[in-house]
Order: structure tokens, then C-alpha cells, then sequence
């Protein structure tokens, strides 16, 4: 009313800023102002509403009714899913101590009583430390309060271990360097009565490393909880046929409790159930070829092998060693024309954080190298290499059903759980990959000897560590390895810019 009604307009913007894109970062920690701000709002808009919940009794009552915080616990749970939403624990703080006049310790054991952490990922790039100046400048009273949060857990450390400053650094919220930053992990697992990996490895590396000291003080406090998917959406939703055929067999009650799955164990040797069962994946094959075929104008062959990788794009998740087997099938069937190879359509998929330049450039090797093997007339429809464009859950729902293949060779001990192995296992693709994530309880659950279980375990991983992996050892010992690079190197499969890949090559060689 005054009249400045432009400024006010420009003002609703940059307020209306902080929910209008978010981060597509996977794996990976970026630390913008803008994704902490989103972060703080998230977080103090949910506690808001969990107190005014809290406080009246009656379903969509506002007037206060509680005003004692003692039962808190019982009636709330926060989750805390990764270290994104960390900040809730010295906002539950601030409001109980600022706000609702409670003194500290009590308000410790409540917040703690409240607090669970999920973590997700190991990765030292992927875990979240803000730089202590952000908080300063938009959170300061946050910053007070985990601040007085880690002197007093520092206090507990040092009275279980007198004398030991290394572990008191180590287990510190501020970590101190040229950038004093927190750690919100250590706020996480500070601040919450329970914390849980995500598959079996995942919580065994959590206690025997990441968060080790944590586990020496408080044992009891971490857990295992093995990621699932739900039957609803990834069998009954995208693969109507298959669902049918297995409820006749053996009732619906597998829709609610997926175990009921090993009453099939009695019809392996039924022929005309195996025959079904073949059928509608030649089905989906069909469905999925004309789908490409219409969508991407791709042609394949439907009763080729379809061999599927399917998840975001990252180093760790190990698409350039799918890359390097499909440019190997590709020089053996050059080498020898008249074999006889099981036609093979490679289909890898994802996509990759925008400012993730070494993913990016992995997507562009596999499409060139498509470009090369899909118009080589010697190969034909033997092998074929496509890039699923724009992969997102409802390309999920029609690739999963259609592949014969599933691709899970992340390094062991790098992928927390994954889920796409349970979806792609569930809908009846073999799974070639590493002891790593969820891959080892499928692995159990099924039997070993019905995957294709290859390469180092988490032990070997960390022997290699030690003594140092030289890459040249394996590019020197291993002639069809060392083609491949040299294809790349050589622009094989950029003709026209023979250096395009050089940084792929220098990292495989040098940094991996």
C-alpha cells in the first residue's frame, strides 16, 4: 500500500527461489548457499509443523493443548534420510531450549530420543561439510548450538579416552583446515539414538570405518536395515503378465509378502510354467523394441541378448568398465566374422549431475562408440550398443521388465545397497556383478551359484589400496584390455576428434 509494489514482487521472488530447482547431485556434495538454505527451510517448516501438531491433541485442532514435552518421543519420529535434513537436530534444539524455556540437557535427551540417521553412502566426496563462514552468515544461532552440541559430546569422548587427541579430533562436528567446516554426518550420529546402514556390507563398512570411532563408544547404537522395493510398482505395475502367471501358481498373498516367492521353488521343473515364463519375456522384449523403436527411431533385435545398465551416471558405478566389454565383444567379432556369437543389444542408461564433467564424458564415449559398432555392416545385428536417452522411473518400468541382463559392477564397497538389482532380479534378469551393496543378501537369498558373481571383494579392494594399484600392470599383461585403451586413445571412436577421450584414458591410467 505504500506503493513500492515492484520491489515487493522482486522480493517474493527471491524468497520463492529456494524451492524452485533442486540439486540433482547423486553421490556427490556441492556446498551452495542456495541447497543449505533449502536444506535450513525443509527442515524448519517440517519441525513447525510436527510442534503444532504435537501441542493440539485433536485432529485439525490449533489450539494448544500439550504444553509438557515429555512424551514427545513417543508421539514423534524423525528420520533423518542421509545428512540432508541434519539441521533438524539443533533446530529441535533451539526450539526446545529459545523457544519453549527448556534447559539444555533435557532438551538433549528428547531431541536425541527423536532423532534416527540413515546413512547412504560412504563415498568421502559424497559426504556433506558446510564451511563454518555459511553458517555464520545464515544460521548463526544453528552454528551456537553445534557449537555447545560437540563440546559437550567432545567432553564424553574425552572422559571414555583420557589423553587421546587424535580421536578427539577425529570425532569432532568442526573439522579444522584451511576451511573450518562441519561435518554433518558426526552431527547426525551425535544427535540420533540409532543409526543404520543400508545392505549388510554398507552397515559393517559404517562401523568398521567410516564410523568407527562412533561404533567403539556406543555399539549397540548401529544397525542394518537392507533396503527393499515394493511388489506393487516393479512386478505387479510393470509386468502385469509375469504377476499373473505367478498368482495362478501360487495366490496373490505375494503382493504383501514377497517371501511367498519360494513356494515357486516347487515348479523349476515344470515345463510348461518355465514355458510361460519365457513367453512374456519374449513379450516385454517385443513391447520394449517397438517402444525404442517409435520413441528414439532405434531398431533392435527382440530375441538378441539385452544386456542392461541402467542407474545414474558415476565413475564408482564402473560404466566405462561395461564400455571397455562391449568394445572388446566388438574387436572379437571383427577379428573372427564367421564365429558364432549370441547377438548381444547393450543397453546402458542414467544421467548425470550437471556439473560432472568425467560422466558426462563417459556418456559421450558410449554413444560414439554406439555410432561405430551399430553402422559396421561385418557385425550386424550381433551387437548392438544403445543409449537409453532421459532414463527415469517410467523408462524403468518398461526396460526392467524386457532384460535378460542386469549389470550391478560398482566397485565392492562403493554402492551402498542399490535397489534397481532387486527390480531387475524380480522381474527374472540374471545379474552379472560385484559382491557389493544388496548384491551380497541376493546373492545368499538365491544362491550364489544363480548369479554371475565376479572381481574383487571389500578386502581385496583395500589389500590393492594399500599396496598401490598400478593400472599399467593390467594395460601391459592383458592384449585385448590394452586394445581397447588404445582405441580410445587413438580416437577409434572419435574420428573426427581424435583427442576427445584423452581425459578418459589419462584417468583409467593414472587416477582410478
Amino acid at each position: 500500500n505504500v506503493g513500492d509494489y515492484i520491489e515487493a514482487v522482486l522480493d517474493r521472488n527471491l524468497a520463492e527461489n529456494i524451492s524452485r530447482v533442486l540439486y540433482p547431485n547423486d553421490n556427490f556434495f556441492e556446498g551452495k548457499e542456495l541447497r543449505l538454505k533449502q536444506e535450513y527451510f525443509v527442515v524448519a517448516a517440517t519441525l513447525q509443523d510436527i510442534i503444532r501438531r504435537f501441542k493440539s491433541s485433536k485432529f485439525g485442532c490449533r489450539d494448544p493443548v500439550r504444553t509438557c514435552f515429555d512424551t514427545f518421543p513417543d508421539k514423534v519420529a524423525i528420520q533423518l534420510n542421509d545428512t540432508h535434513p541434519a539441521l533438524a537436530i539443533p533446530e529441535l534444539m533451539r526450539i526446545l531450549v529459545d523457544l519453549e524455556g527448556m534447559e539444555w540437557d533435557k532438551a538433549w535427551v528428547i531431541t536425541k530420543k527423536t532423532c534416527a540417521y540413515t546413512n547412504h553412502t560412504v563415498l568421502p566426496e559424497a559426504l556433506e561439510r558446510w564451511p563454518v563462514h555459511l553458517f555464520e552468515k545464515l544460521l548463526p544461532r544453528h552454528l551456537d548450538i553445534i557449537y555447545e552440541i560437540n563440546q559437550k559430546h567432545l567432553d564424553e569422548v574425552a572422559a571414555m579416552f583420557p589423553g587421546d587427541m587424535d580421536r578427539l579430533r577425529r570425532m569432532s562436528v568442526i573439522e579444522e583446515g584451511d576451511c573450518k567446516r562441519i561435518n554433518m554426518a558426526h552431527l547426525c550420529v551425535i544427535g540420533a539414538h540409532a543409526v543404520n546402514g543400508v545392505a549388510r556390507i554398507h552397515s559393517d563398512i559404517v562401523k568398521n570405518s567410516v564410523f568407527k570411532d562412533f561404533y567403539d563408544m556406543d555399539p549397540p547404537k548401529f544397525q542394518n536395515k537392507t533396503n527393499g522395493i515394493t511388489p506393487r510398482r516393479w512386478l505387479m505395475l510393470c509386468n502385469p503378465g509375469l504377476a499373473d502367471i505367478i498368482a495362478e501358481k501360487i495366490g496373490e498373498d505375494f503382493v504383501t509378502d514377497l517371501s511367498q516367492l519360494k513356494k515357486l521353488l516347487d515348479f523349476v521343473d515344470d515345463e510348461s510354467f518355465v514355458h510361460d515364463i519365457a513367453k512374456v519375456k519374449q513379450e516385454n522384449k517385443l513391447k520394449f523394441s517397438a517402444y525404442l523403436e517409435k520413441e528414439y527411431k532405434v531398431k533392435i533385435n527382440p530375441s538378441s541378448l539385452f544386456d542392461v545398465q541402467v542407474k545414474r551416471i558415476h565413475e564408482y558405478k564402473r560404466q566405462l568398465l561395461n564400455c571397455l566389454h562391449v568394445i572388446t565383444l566388438y574387436n572379437r567379432i571383427k577379428k573372427d566374422p564367421s564365429k558364432v556369437y549370441v547377438p548381444r543389444t547393450v543397453m546402458i542408461g542414467g544421467k548425470a549431475a550437471p556439473g560432472y564433467y568425467m560422466a558426462k564424458l563417459i556418456i559421450k564415449l558410449i554413444t560414439s562408440v554406439g555410432n561405430i559398432v551399430n553402422n559396421d555392416p561385418i557385425v550386424g545385428d550381433r551387437l548392438k550398443v544403445i543409449y537409453l536417452e532421459n532414463y527415469r522411473v517410467s523408462m524403468a518400468e518398461k526396460v526392467i521388465p524386457a532384460s535378460d541382463l542386469s549389470q550391478q559392477i560398482s566397485t565392492a564397497g562403493t554402492e551402498a545397497s542399490g535397489t534397481g538389482n532387486m527390480k531387475f532380479m524380480l522381474n527374472g534378469a540374471l545379474t552379472i556383478g560385484t559382491m557389493d551393496g544388496a548384491n551380497v543378501e541376493m546373492a545368499e537369498e538365491a544362491g550364489e551359484d544363480n548369479l554371475f558373481i565376479f572381481g574383487m571383494r571389500v578386502e581385496d579392494v583395500e589389500a590393492l589400496d594399500k599396496k598401490g594399484y598400478n593400472a599399467k600392470e593390467y594395460y601391459d599383461k592383458i592384449p585385448e584390455l590394452r586394445e581397447a585403451i588404445n582405441q580410445i586413445r587413438d580416437g577409434r571412436f572419435s574420428p573426427t576428434e581424435p583427442d576427445l577421450f584423452k581425459d578418459i584414458v589419462n584417468m583409467l591410467m593414472n587416477h582410478d
